[in-house]
């Protein structure tokens, strides 16, 4: 007996799945410790980029990048932690969007 080649029919997709919350990807912005700002230029920074930031945890976020290497400064919506990575880049700090 020939062998008959059988057509497969293609799968309907019933349901899309993804990685992306409602609003967007979430991502974080890592500040990476560079030795050449002042706590109080990442302290400002900080303050003037990252929406809710407070100096005293600024400060707190400045020991740990001194200190440890690197902090996580924001999580959230990925289009908002390029904005404000742009922003501490632009001030020159060594960041990251993960």
């Amino acid at each position: 007996m020939p062998k008959q080649s059988i057509p497969f029919a293609t799968p309907d997709v019933t349901e899309e799945t993804g990685t992306w919350s409602g609003h967007g990807l979430e991502a974080r912005v890592i500040v990476y410790n560079c030795d050449c700002h002042t706590y109080q230029q990442v302290i400002t920074l900080l303050c003037r980029y990252v929406p809710g930031m407070s100096s005293s945890h600024a400060f707190e976020l400045a020991y740990r990048i001194d200190h440890e290497g690197e902090a996580m400064v924001f999580e959230g919506d990925e289009e908002k932690a390029e904005q404000i990575a742009a922003g501490l880049a632009g001030g020159g700090l060594n960041v990251a969007v993960q």
